[in-house]
């Protein structure tokens, strides 16, 4: 904030950090008419560089201000779409690190009316529910670690989104294709391409955990 921040506009900074050890940052955007706070401008500055499980976030004041405690729709946002978070809060012994769900504690549950969907295609049924098949990977199919109804065409499950881990293409290793059933990472490209056809080599996807709820 000693550099970038201008007193008026910009009086907030925040840094994520993300599933891969990589921090990104970003500042408030002030406005009349309610601009972003700098957690949630960090958050999607981590979402356009790749990172699909922010562990980490951190905002701090300018004028000497120190870590600050995000806001609460900072918190419902939070909670909502990075719900294993943690967040780093000024407290009488320093700064430290908290899950989202202390800070916001008997939260409204907005996923449980907006669950997301894991789609998949009906063959997949029967090794998603004898739990022979727990990976999944995507590509341009944006899903965040929490519930999630895993659709079969005209059957669904409930379940719950473990883990997104999103890597090129090409750096996929033979252990990761075989977790999604493939012979090994050679055969991920031809493979994936059946479901997107405009997949590249160094195309970005995500390696997607989930389990099944009851199993």
């Amino acid at each position: 904030m000693r550099t970038q921040g201008d007193g008026d506009v910009h009086t907030v900074a925040a840094a994520v950090l993300d599933e891969n050890g990589r921090t990104h940052v970003g500042l408030n955007l002030y406005h009349f008419t309610g601009g972003p706070c700098a957690e949630l401008v960090a958050l999607a500055a981590a979402r356009a560089a790749g990172a699909r499980a922010p562990r980490l976030i951190v905002a701090v004041g300018d004028a000497g201000r120190g870590v600050l405690a995000p806001c609460g729709r900072d918190r419902q946002v939070l909670s909502d779409y990075h719900p294993d978070i943690d967040v780093i809060v000024p407290t009488v012994y320093g700064p430290r690190a908290m899950p989202i769900a202390d800070l916001l504690p008997h939260t409204y549950r907005w996923q449980t009316q907006q669950l997301q969907r894991l789609r998949f295609r009906a063959g997949h049924l029967p090794a998603v529910r004898d739990g022979s098949k727990r990976v999944t990977m995507r590509f341009q199919d944006p899903v965040v670690v929490g519930p999630a109804l895993l659709v079969f065409e005209s059957q669904s499950l409930p379940g719950r989104i473990t883990s997104t881990v999103a890597k090129r293409l090409d750096d996929i290793t033979d252990d990761e294709a075989r977790e999604d059933g493939f012979t090994s990472a050679a055969d991920v490209l031809p493979g994936l391409r059946d479901y997107y056809p405009e997949l590249q080599a160094d195309s970005e996807i995500v390696i997607v955990r989930f389990e099944v709820d009851g199993n």
